[in-house]
């Protein structure tokens, strides 16, 4: 229930162009120019007496005009009376009243005068009267005695006021007489009883007159009404209290609002009806007041002119009243004359039209004096209601009077003619800019004056074509209208002004924007009480335009209440309650439009409860009870629930009784004897129910004997020597009277027995001892009290109790079906034997042993129950190849018979399970060793296993498929002469006589062709698996013909690490396209800073993290570029803990140092020697010249650290000695290539196994490998540089 409020930019501009419209009319006031009367008091004006009376008076003209007032006619010479002073440049009277003057003084008809050298303007005759509010005359009120169902009026006959008083009654309380369509009050102010009841009777009804000007309340002495009674009341037909007699006439003014009533009396109170005889009530003015004794018709005219018929009628007949309404009309103007702008010797007209009941006559003044004795003009001529003017000249300008009078009234009107000679003006300021919402009319102001009249035209643009055509509205008053303005339409338009002595132009800026819009619209909501709503209210404006969203409720301000949360495009209302259910409206407003969207809540609750129940129609076995319903909170009752209260013998528990529809407030009860009920109702609507109403009062109900006997008798043995007879008991207002008991009566079943029968109370079993075991009894439960038995019951076959089955199952035959399901047969026992209901038969039945591997184990067995008389069944879930046993054995309800003996049979053998584990090992260029574990349920003798493979290439095709047949015995497999760097696909099973069991599956690749680099060994665990491998098997050289298959899934898994002190190996398996991109993130695990990123070259599994910090927690992953951004998942590793060099730092020993001052003292000996002899021209060997001269790549000594370089020949690949170690803080220096394995296998002590483990520190070295690439021997510590001379 959404409502849209229109725009309201349409209304604006139409307002603003009306008041362009008058204000073209005024002269500029620094133009000569007659008086204008701008502001003066009403015709009619009371005044306050006790205030200082202002008349006021004020006009306008060039020169500013002077005053003067004539009172009663004659002129009023404010200067010789004291009390009168006129206000400055104003013709504002001021008496002053308040310092002792006497308002009744100053009573008269003023008239005020405002006169400058071009003419005289006159204002309307002021009458004025001060406001009288005289008390009530003091009279003797009697008592008014009247019998009950008569009429009655009391008089309240106000004391005259003026202006009249507004009359009310109220009790000595001051609170308002209760009014209806019994009692009301009149039009007079009497109050009208069309008969009086007995609760009329008071002593304190007070008419009460309030005077509004003075602000004063006047009470009538109290009237006392007692009533008296007669039986029985006699009713009477209507009578009319007011108008008396048949016919009345009524005389109203047009425009007023016309009031007609009619009270009547009579018992019934009668019902009033009002018709226009001879046509229809008007609509939209028509209204009726005061319980419709009072037509009222607002905005009257002629045309309500006729006879109205007020029809007052009750059940014993009607009285009718016409009322003749004749409307007339004070003056009113056709057309008010208007003030005439002329230039020297133009023509014109002043034109003076009224109307009215009877027609108004029309006369002239001039500057106040009728025009029959005013000075004579040439250029003037009176003609009726109109004057005209022809040839003017600056002296024919003056001030016209227009008086329109009939009885009823008068109209005077001033107009000026203003000769004068004026060039164009626009009054318009320069560049005012427009702003208007699309497809609304914009209206471009070009105000102007001149005389003579200025002819306007409109351009677009500064150098735009003159405007013309339907798309364009023009105005006398120079306005632009253009009806529906586009976006094209903004732009800069040009208004120029011409006449004969001038032209001018003006700019003016017009700007389109784009309306606002709710495009989401707040929408119908149902809430229950105490819950949560919102209202959306969602806008779309122009981006220039600033808009205010205001919420309302009721077209009211919302209440102030913190439930209440405006939001920026929704409005909250928390915790609903009752109260805030209305309509709620979002009004959007900008400078330009408004737009406005509402919805309806309605809060919805649990219905109130029901109230006034009332009880009717007793009878013994029924009742009617009737109700009021509770409010249904805006959701419409469904049904009611009534329920009952058993005080005699369930106080407190009520119980259901019965439920009607909720259109129902009454419901037939049926009742039973012996219970003394109360009755509460509950109303259910679609939210839920409501809460009990108050209990009803309470009706015992007489005794009887029980009309029911209890319900579920049963007759079940506990024992085999018993009977146990049950039934549940009545309920106590079931019991029907005092004294309830029960005849409990049994006899055996097919033997010519009596009953037996015991009378028991407050129980609900009695046992039979010393029965038979398992015969069949018939049994019956008797209600009774102390008025009597309930009817005959029926009966019931019971049995007494079982024992035990004497026999066991014989004849028991399996028959094996295959090795996983066997069929058992026997023979049912004699039914005598079973002692008791036969409930079928339990199979007992367990594995012996496993005939294939010949050992015995824990013996399970296992049970299946066939029910009722069954004499087979099936055994399912067997193990193949295996010895079983079994029996079978009777039940009925006391429990199982003894066992059949027991039967031994065998199941054949059956298919094996898969291989337990099947792994792929030790992987080089050619060659894959395959390991497996035998079936964990071989079902029988494996006669062999069965391998298949097949290759797999870059495109995911399948190869041809290779067939092995491997003995049983076999446990391993070495497969050779396959492809390097080759997927393969395996595909292993085991077999026996039966056939082939299911299958294992793995994947693996044979190792690239590259030296120094090894891949871990990996291994599938048992079962089913999808593994990637970093090795790949091929059978043959020749290309084989491949098959489209699936592609794998990339992914990156078991990602392994080995960690040393300062760095760690990382591995991972990668399933996927070929030519990956790898990296790996890591970083200190439970650190939040930012994931690290190493980039691995190539499409090497491996990789090395150098430069860790020793005893720190990292958390790594893989990932790989280009593949939708998938990584491994986290795996944590923790360095080694940084370890104290064992070793001494010789460095500093005094020692060493004298050594090494010695070593490099014989060098520079020998440098010299070496030095002299070549300048001799001597030779010497070629390899002491070698000698002498250091390999380039080897410095003796580092200039950043000073520790020394290590001697070794380069080119001889000459091993390290035994003595050299690595540097004494363990660290290992950084390479260019962060991937290679090569360094961390020779160059220094901690070394890694195949699988990527690390070995240790002290392992024994290879031999070095020439250093490729940008590849660098390390620098040994001076210890170690010591160990080397060793």
């Amino acid at each position: 229930m959404t409502k849209k409020m229109s725009m309201s930019t349409s209304k604006t501009s139409l307002v603003l162009f009306l008041c362009q419209i008058i204000s073209a009319l005024d002269v500029p006031l620094d133009l000569s120019q007659p008086p204008t009367i701008t502001q003066q008091s009403p015709k009619d004006y009371i005044v306050d007496p006790r205030e200082n009376i202002v008349i006021q008076c004020e006009a306008k003209g060039k020169p500013p005009p002077s005053f003067s007032w004539t009172r009663n006619g004659t002129h009023f010479d404010i200067d010789k009376d004291a009390q009168v002073t006129m206000k400055p440049n104003s013709g504002t009277l001021v008496i002053n009243i308040m310092n002792g003057g006497k308002a009744e003084a100053y009573e008269g008809v003023y008239q005020c005068t405002a006169r400058n050298e071009r003419g005289a303007a006159v204002s309307n005759n002021i009458v004025i009267r001060p406001s009288r509010s005289p008390l009530w005359t003091k009279e003797k009120l009697e008592p008014n005695h009247v019998r009950e169902g008569d009429s009655l009026v009391l008089h309240c006959r106000p004391p005259v006021g003026l202006p009249p008083p507004i009359i009310f009654w109220m009790d000595n309380a001051f609170q308002r007489l209760p009014q209806s369509e019994r009692v009301s009050q009149g039009l007079n102010g009497d109050l009208y009883f069309s008969n009086v009841q007995p609760e009329d009777t008071r002593e304190d009804y007070i008419c009460y007159a309030r005077f509004n000007h003075t602000q004063t309340i006047q009470q009538k002495q109290p009237i006392s009404v007692k009533v008296f009674s007669t039986k029985p009341v006699t009713e009477r037909q209507p009578v009319l209290l007011t108008p008396t007699g048949s016919t009345s006439t009524k005389v109203e003014l047009r425009g007023n609002v016309l009031l007609l009533e009619c009270i009547a009396a009579g018992l019934p109170t009668p019902v009033i009806h009002w018709i226009k005889e001879g046509g229809e009530l008007p609509a939209n003015r028509t209204f009726f007041e005061n319980f419709k004794k009072t037509l009222k018709i607002i905005d009257v005219s002629e045309a309500d002119s006729g006879n109205y018929k007020c029809i007052a009628r009750n059940a014993l007949g009607s009285v009718h009243h016409v009322i003749s309404v004749t409307v007339k009309a004070a003056p009113y103007w056709i057309t008010a004359p208007r003030n005439l702008v002329l230039s020297p010797g133009e023509d014109g007209t002043l034109i003076c039209r009224a109307n009215g009941s009877p027609k108004p006559s029309i006369s002239w003044l001039a500057n106040g004096v009728p025009i029959a004795i005013a000075p004579e003009d040439p250029s003037r001529k009176v003609d009726g209601d109109t004057i005209i003017f022809s040839h003017v000249q600056e002296r024919s300008s003056a001030v016209y009077q227009c008086n329109a009078s009939n009885e009823y009234g008068y109209l005077l009107a001033n107009a000026f003619v203003n000769v004068l000679a004026e060039p164009p003006r626009i009054l318009t300021p320069a560049n005012k800019l427009y702003q208007v919402i699309a497809d609304s009319p914009a209206l471009l102001d070009c105000a102007y004056f001149g005389s003579p009249k200025p002819e306007i035209e409109w351009f677009k643009g500064v150098k735009g074509s003159i405007l013309r055509g339907n798309e364009y509205v023009f105005h006398d008053n120079g306005t632009l209208e253009i009806p529906v303005a586009q976006k094209s339409n903004a732009g800069t338009y040009t208004c120029v002004a011409r006449n004969e002595l001038g032209k001018i132009q003006n700019e003016v800026q017009l700007e389109i924007k784009d309306p606002t819009m709710i495009i989401k619209q707040p929408e119908y909501k149902v809430i229950q009480r105490y819950g949560q709503v919102s209202f959306e209210c969602i806008i779309k404006h122009d981006s220039t335009l600033l808009p205010t969203v205001t919420w309302l409720k009721d077209n009211d301000e919302l209440p102030d209440d913190e439930r209440f949360l405006v939001g920026k495009d929704n409005l909250t209302i928390m915790n609903v309650t009752d109260k805030d259910d209305g309509t709620y409206t979002c009004i959007v407003n900008t400078t330009l439009d408004s737009v406005s969207a509402s919805a309806v809540l309605t809060v919805v609750a649990r219905p109130n409860p029901p109230f006034d129940l009332e009880l009717t129609g007793q009878l013994e076995r029924s009742i009617d009870l009737s109700w009021i319903p509770g409010d249904e909170n805006n959701s419409p009752i469904t049904s009611f629930v009534v329920e009952f209260e058993d005080a005699l013998h369930e106080p407190g528990v009520w119980r259901y009784q019965t439920e009607v529809p909720g259109t129902q407030t009454m419901a037939q009860l049926k009742l039973s004897p012996y219970v003394n009920y109360s009755f509460r109702v509950i109303a259910v609507n679609r939210i839920g129910r409501s809460q009990p109403s108050e209990p009803s009062e309470q009706y015992l109900t007489k005794s009887a004997s029980p009309d029911e006997n209890p319900a579920n008798v049963q007759g079940i043995g506990s024992e085999p020597d018993n009977l146990v007879i049950t039934w549940e008991p009545l309920k106590g207002f079931q019991s029907n009277g005092p004294g309830l008991q029960y005849k409990v009566s049994w006899r055996q079943k097919d033997v010519d027995d009596e009953w037996t029968s015991v009378i028991v109370a407050n129980v609900s079993k009695y046992i039979v001892s010393g029965t038979p075991t398992f015969v069949p009894y018939e049994v019956k439960v008797q209600a009774l009290n102390d008025l009597g038995y309930a009817p005959e019951p029926s009966e019931v076959i019971g049995h007494s109790g079982e024992d035990l089955p004497m026999v066991a199952p014989g004849n028991v035959q399996v028959h094996v079906i295959n090795s996983t399901l066997a069929k058992v047969h026997w023979d049912p026992v004699p039914l005598k034997s079973v002692r008791g209901h036969l409930q079928g038969y339990k199979v007992y039945y367990w594995k012996v042993q496993s005939l294939s591997r010949r050992s015995r184990r824990h013996i399970e067995k296992k049970i299946l129950t066939f029910r009722g008389n069954k004499t087979f069944g099936m055994l399912p879930g067997l193990e193949p190849y295996s010895s079983y046993k079994l029996n079978v054995r009777v039940v009925n309800g006391k429990g199982e018979g003894p066992a059949s003996p027991d039967k031994v049979f065998k199941t054949p053998e059956g298919v094996p399970s898969s291989p337990s584990f099947l792994k792929i090992t030790n992987p080089t260029l050619d060659s894959l060793t395959l390991e497996w574990g035998s079936p964990t349920h071989p079902n029988g003798v494996l006669t062999s296993y069965t391998l298949k493979f097949q290759p797999i290439n870059n495109t995911h095709e399948l190869g041809p498929l290779v067939e092995i047949r491997i003995p049983a015995n076999e446990s391993s497999l070495i497969l050779k002469n396959l492809n390097y760097s080759t997927r393969y696909k395996f595909y292993f099973n085991a077999q026996t006589s039966v056939g082939s069991g299911s299958q294992i599956t793995e994947e693996a690749v044979t190792i690239m062709d590259e030296a120094g680099i090894l891949r871990p060994a990996v291994g599938a665990g048992k079962g089913y698996s999808e593994i990637l491998f970093a090795t790949s098997p091929v059978m043959h050289t020749v290309r084989p013909t491949f098959y489209k298959v699936q592609p794998l899934y990339p992914r990156i898994r078991n990602v392994t690490t080995a960690a040393a002190e300062t760095y760690a190996n990382i591995s991972w398996e990668y399933e996927g396209p070929d030519h990956a991109n790898f990296y790996v993130e890591y970083g200190v695990a439970g650190s939040k800073e930012d994931w690290k990123k190493e980039i691995v070259n190539g499409s090497r599994s491996f990789f090395v993290l150098k430069g860790l910090t020793p005893g720190t927690a990292y958390k790594v992953r893989v990932g790989a570029e280009g593949l939708s951004g998938f990584r491994s998942s986290e795996d944590v590793f923790e360095t080694g803990p940084a370890m104290a060099s064992r070793q001494v730092d010789i460095a500093t020993q005094g020692w060493f140092i004298g050594l090494m001052c010695a070593v490099a003292l014989l060098i520079l000996i020998l440098l010299i020697v070496c030095f002299i002899r070549r300048n001799k021209g001597g030779k010497y060997p070629v390899k002491e010249k070698e000698d002498a001269h250091a390999d380039p790549e080897i410095q003796p000594m580092k200039e950043d650290d000073g520790t020394f370089g290590e001697y070794s020949d380069a080119e001889d690949h000459k091993p390290l000695k035994k003595g050299s170690r690595t540097p004494s803080d363990r660290t290992v220096k950084k390479e260019d290539s962060d991937d290679s394995l090569v360094d961390y296998g020779e160059g220094v002590n901690g070394q890694f196994n195949e699988d990527g483990s690390f070995i240790g520190q002290y392992s024994g070295k290879k031999e070095k490998e020439p250093a490729e690439g940008n590849e660098s021997s390390e620098a040994p510590s001076p210890v170690n540089a010591m160990n080397s001379f060793v």
